[in-house]
């Protein structure tokens, strides 16, 4: 087990040890304080775009389901009418310069891998940039827009934002409660009560206070000739191999037990890069992977890999809420 999955199980199950990581983490707290401090005074240098923008973003490391939950915003806004940009921190990526329009055929080591898989999944434009105001700039200067979605960047103070949506795994929670390095948070827990919505990752029901998604299996998909199986493709029981490099890579293997498979599970860090050697498992079985494992392994894959094409599925009242939201920001560019 690498260093940081020891970490980030050491953060949510809990370990006495990290007490010793204190001093620092009370160092952390005051340097993320001060810079949001700054922020809401409206200290250094914020850029506001002239459309609306909106951070998709977590307070904890690890997986929470941000991906997913773009796809969904994105295309309910694009149902609406609406024009509507990504930008990305594009982690892993490496383009030939910055900002980098990203294209469904780039690759991944150019384009990075939640980016390409946002692109090839809407077609919606996108941008990365670690300086994530510079994306917006050359986003808006590249096509008009109504609306701008960041991917990430809640902690990115130099760009001001109009919603701040956060994701959190509802079964993880907020694990020990710190902020790093004794624990997962990357801002202290009172920062929630400043978003304008908290959605649960997995929660059966909305939580008093913020709004629940779930994680909806809907296909198989062959990495090699595209073609869509239903989820009973293998039979029950069918063993496989199950490759994760999320944030949380035990959530898509109980989502494939809940199928009633028996997958192999096979994890890897978040972005991992692959091959086919380091992809050669024995014995030989069926693999699935996740969509955004999938775009990294198309040029190599063998007729018996598939991904498990995945939707978010926000609550009802989520929807409203969100719709309220458009209709404010937005009031005369949406269709029915």
């Amino acid at each position: 087990m690498a260093m940081s999955d020891r970490l980030l199980r050491a953060w949510y199950a809990g370990h006495p040890l990290l007490r010793l990581l204190s001093p620092l983490e009370c160092l952390y707290r005051r340097v993320v304080e001060r810079k949001r401090a700054r922020f809401v005074a409206g200290e250094g240098d914020i850029y506001r775009a002239p459309v609306p923008l909106v951070v998709v973003g977590n307070i904890t490391v690890g997986g929470t389901g941000k991906t997913p939950l773009i796809l969904w915003l994105i295309e309910h806004c694009q149902r609406r009418g609406l024009k509507v940009g990504v930008v990305s921190r594009g982690y892993g990526a490496k383009p030939p310069h910055l900002p980098w329009r990203v294209q469904a055929e780039h690759s991944a080591g150019v384009a990075g891998d939640e980016p390409l898989l946002i692109v090839q999944r809407t077609g919606v434009p996108l941008m990365i940039d670690p300086d994530r105001s510079r994306a917006v700039k050359a986003l808006l200067d590249s096509e008009p827009l109504d609306l701008i979605l960041s991917d990430d960047g809640l902690q990115h103070y130099r760009l001001a934002r109009d919603l701040e949506l956060v994701l959190i795994d509802n079964a993880r929670g907020l694990g020990n409660g710190h902020c790093l390095p004794a624990g997962p948070l990357r801002e202290p827990a009172e920062r929630l009560n400043s978003v304008d919505a908290v959605l649960y990752n997995g929660a059966a029901n909305d939580p008093s206070g913020g709004f629940s998604f779930q994680l909806q299996p809907t296909a198989l998909i062959n990495l090699v000739s595209g073609e869509r199986q239903a989820l009973d493709y293998f039979a029950p029981e069918q063993a496989l191999h199950a490759v994760a490099g999320i944030g949380n890579p035990q959530r898509f293997f109980t989502t494939l037990e809940a199928l009633h498979w028996r997958p192999i599970a096979h994890a890897f860090a978040d972005h991992a890069p692959y091959s086919a050697e380091v992809l050669n498992f024995k014995p030989s079985l069926p693999m699935v992977m996740t969509e955004k494992d999938a775009v990294k392994c198309r040029d190599f894959a063998s007729p018996d890999w598939w991904y498990l094409a995945v939707d978010a599925v926000p609550s009802q009242a989520f929807v409203l809420w969100f719709d309220q939201q458009l209709s404010r920001l937005l009031p005369n560019h949406l269709s029915p």
